[in-house]
């Protein structure tokens, strides 16, 4: 008990030392941090604890993914695969492939050429999972009278294309809120079809939300010619509200923007006009070759979500891969659709269905009453060890300062967000830290009234209340890996602290304790305990 090694000591020593350096960028203000970083060696640690929505205010918005416009583009697809196969395996159709709000139904009135598409169409049917009852097909085929084949999209289907949606959707949110600069965004599924957007800083929620709610669906399409079969020909808006009525435009989408690499926000050369500058892959650089070649003294539309952004004449061969959209962007434009492409874009409609704003006047208010709670908490806690075990009741109190400090750094490495509730979470573990010290000293109490020497009681108190300390701590740190799991948002938040602080409670509480203690023994050498 009493021989506490030397590289043992300073490991402790070291790892406070190094905890220290982590938690001061943290508690100092952003301008000061910059210049004491910019005088200080690069190998020091310049992260600070990023603060929560609630803590530094932010935006709030909640996005939803329309469901009805995932369904429409899954029976679009649907259509799509049986006009392929219908031309694959030259199948005749009477009224050709009709659309419905959930499938699509075809008619083919000879016996031996529908037996022989049957099985190519349930080919198309993609499994979606297990059920009790077997596989799950994303759409059903039913058969009626005089030849009628009707494909309906089933509910697994639906639910799963929106679960992706969701998915590719946060993935895609994700890369345009870090392309805005922004610390720490909270980005996460609410529901099977919501996501929720928190950009703790950011003030500005009409640019958040143009940001997200943007498709950003960029296609380069042909302009129609006059005379053009009406089948082939679609109307489209065009992009600026202040360019009334629409343009004709083919059908076929010649290029697709998900081809492009890189865009880039820049001024026409002539005009000083803002513009976006983009970049294709080799096969959308080929393609983009080739149609700009072949339709020279053409116009060619560039289609954003369905409007017209411009339509200009092919001069000539565009074999580079690259080019320039121009539309009397605004510089502010320009940026934002940059992000946008460059971000990709979103596989659904996204609908904003809740916005809200935190000032960080109110996100002050908020810190300054977790501190109040803190400061309350903690001299409420110093004072009682102090009260009730003395000398020992200071090394707790020590081991608690370091505990908190440990909590900070650990929340620096690892980039985690103290909201509100994670300062809940942090004055919680207070008494979870001290709750160890106090197990450790009334055993070492008891064993000394037992008649056991100075020695054998603080060795014995120690392995004796080791196990208690593991197990309790075992089982509320299993309570905060649940919460995290299965919590969102400022349930999450709560978690991260407290189980952060639970892990460095038995670490302050069992060595760091008996380390000073240790080393007050040696020091002192009692001839009776002080508890």
């Amino acid at each position: 008990m009493m021989r506490f090694a030397t590289w043992k000591i300073l490991s402790i020593l070291a790892g406070t030392l190094i905890a220290i350096l982590l938690v001061i960028p943290s508690l100092l203000s952003p301008d000061l941090r910059e210049d004491v970083l910019k005088h200080s060696p690069s190998w020091l640690p310049a992260r600070a604890i990023v603060l929560g929505l609630d803590l530094q205010g932010g935006a709030h918005v909640l996005l939803e993914v329309d469901a009805n416009a995932v369904t429409k583009t899954q029976v679009e697809n649907l259509r799509d695969d049986v006009r392929r196969l219908l031309r694959e395996q030259n199948v005749r159709l009477t009224g050709g492939v009709g659309m419905q709000s959930r499938g699509v139904q075809l008619r083919v009135p000879d016996a031996a050429e529908r037996d022989k598409l049957l099985p190519k169409l349930q080919a198309l049917a993609a499994p979606i999972g297990a059920s009790l009852t077997g596989a799950v097909s994303s759409f059903t085929i039913n058969q009626g009278s005089d030849g009628l084949i009707q494909l309906t999209l089933s509910d697994a289907g639906i639910n799963d294309r929106v679960r992706r949606a969701v998915d590719q959707s946060i993935e895609v949110l994700r890369r345009r809120v870090d392309a805005l600069g922004t610390t720490e965004p909270n980005i996460q599924r609410v529901g099977d079809d919501r996501i929720l957007v928190e950009v703790p800083g950011l003030q500005d929620t009409q640019r958040l939300k143009d940001i997200l709610g943007t498709t950003a669906k960029l296609e380069f399409r042909l302009v129609a010619d006059p005379g053009a079969n009406p089948a082939d020909i679609e109307d489209l808006p065009n992009y600026k509200s202040d360019s009334p009525g629409t343009t004709p435009v083919q059908r076929q989408i010649m290029v697709q923007g998900e081809d492009l690499t890189d865009a880039s926000p820049g001024f026409e050369q002539q005009t000083g006009q803002p513009v976006v500058n983009f970049r294709f892959n080799l096969r959308g650089g080929q393609q983009f070759g080739q149609v700009t070649s072949e339709n020279v003294g053409k116009r060619f539309a560039i289609v954003l979500d369905g409007k017209v952004v411009s339509a200009p004449v092919i001069r000539g061969a565009i074999p580079g891969g690259s080019g320039q959209i121009s539309g009397g962007f605004t510089v502010e434009e320009a940026n934002n659709l940059a992000v946008l492409l460059r971000a990709g874009a979103l596989p659904a409609k996204l609908t904003v269905v809740e916005e809200r704003t935190v000032g960080p006047g109110l996100g002050q208010d908020s810190i300054n009453a977790g501190k109040t709670a803190f400061y309350v908490a903690a001299a409420l806690v110093l004072t009682y060890m102090i009260t009730t075990y003395g000398i020992f009741g200071i090394f707790a109190d020590i081991a608690l300062a370091v505990h908190i400090l440990l909590i900070f750094a650990a929340m620096v490495l690892l980039g985690a967000t103290l909201t509100l509730p994670g300062i809940a979470g942090i004055v919680l573990t207070i008494g979870l830290a001290v709750d160890a010290n106090v197990l450790i000293y009334e055993r070492i109490r008891e064993e000394n009234h037992a008649g056991r020497s100075i020695i054998s009681s603080l060795d014995s108190g120690f392995k004796r209340a080791f196990a208690t300390i593991v197990d309790s701590n075992v089982t509320m740190f299993v309570a905060a890996l649940i919460l995290y799991l299965f919590g969102s948002g400022p349930v999450r938040g709560f978690a991260v602290s407290l189980g952060l602080g639970i892990l460095t409670s038995i670490v302050t509480a069992v060595t760091m304790t008996r380390m000073m203690i240790a080393l007050w023994y040696r020091a002192k050498r009692p001839t009776k305990l002080p508890i």
